[in-house]
């Protein structure tokens, strides 16, 4: 190991292409991974240490100068998480002796629940693209689409035609890490799928070819930046005050599956969740409102 001659900025690479062999992170887990090491690498050089020379003391002085700069315990936790498996594969690959992050204790963190909409909220949402402009119809499939599957929203706009079956009533999802699922539409989604195919989507491409399933007047698939624009401008004409992310109705569907008794297995299937404690947060959601409608319905809440 003395003998290793290596640069840090290569070693991040063979570690991010051994992590995305083994384990088919998405490229935005990837790059995230990328700008955390990066970043620990530019403070170890100016320290004027290597990544393979670092120990625990440089680890926590990382630590420290970021959490003075402001950094959320969350995005310390995440940044830690990133360092852990890169040491880890330096470990396994003999490049260390010693994996550095191992005493380092994690940040505590509180449990934050994801922002969602009420159904009422949902259906306001839905009505806000004008479905007379084929743009618009397309709009609302898209929010019909996205609130009867709980699909990401990277995952909805890179849907394909052949990805659709109307005659079974399902779409097959092709989520995080290439894992397949098949999620049922319901039969509002694949009503508006079916008219926006016979009368929308070729208005929309006029005669352009593309295989993607919601696109836009060029062809192209849309883009998160721009399907997260078209939620904020429907949700400010819905009235909707409440703070949304890209995700907040993948959050309403499944908090409204708990709310109206769904199984937790069932609901995690759905999501795509290779874990069923990911899918957990939601039942804190599904218990609040427990809680609210108690509060106000009950004889002595």
């Amino acid at each position: 190991m003395s003998g290793f001659q290596d640069n840090s900025e290569t070693l991040i690479d063979r570690f991010l292409d051994t992590v995305w062999m083994e384990r088919g992170l998405s490229k935005n887990t990837l790059d995230a991974y990328r700008a955390d090491l990066l970043s620990l690498n530019k403070f170890f050089l100016k320290q004027g240490v290597t990544m393979v020379r670092a120990g625990k003391a440089e680890i926590m002085d990382y630590m420290a100068w970021r959490a003075a700069g402001g950094l959320k315990p969350r995005s310390a936790a995440r940044q830690l998480s990133s360092f852990r498996r890169f040491y880890r594969y330096l470990l396994r690959e003999d490049m260390i002796e010693e994996d550095p992050t191992s005493q380092v204790v994690m940040p505590k963190i509180g449990r934050s629940l994801p922002q969602s909409l009420t159904e009422a909220e949902i259906d306001a949402l839905s009505k806000a693209p004008d479905i007379s402009r084929p743009l618009g119809y397309r709009d609302r499939t898209m929010l019909e689409v996205l609130y009867a599957t709980g699909v990401r929203v990277s995952e909805l706009i890179n849907l394909k035609m052949n990805q659709i079956n109307l005659n079974q009533g399902v779409i097959r999802i092709i989520g995080k890490g290439d894992r397949e699922r098949l999620v049922p539409l319901g039969e509002e989604a694949q009503s508006w799928l079916k008219r926006y195919l016979y009368e929308y989507r070729g208005k929309i491409l006029l005669h352009r070819q593309t295989d993607y399933l919601f696109p836009t007047r060029r062809g192209a698939h849309m883009t998160r930046q721009a399907f997260w624009q078209l939620i904020k401008r429907y949700s400010v004409k819905a009235g909707i005050t409440k703070r949304l992310s890209p995700h907040t109705v993948r959050h309403a569907f499944a908090t409204h599956l708990l709310n109206n008794g769904a199984d937790l297995r069932v609901v995690q299937l759905l999501l795509g969740h290779s874990d069923v404690s990911t899918t957990q947060i939601y039942t804190h959601i599904a218990q609040e409102r427990m809680k609210q409608l108690h509060s106000i319905h009950h004889p002595r809440g």
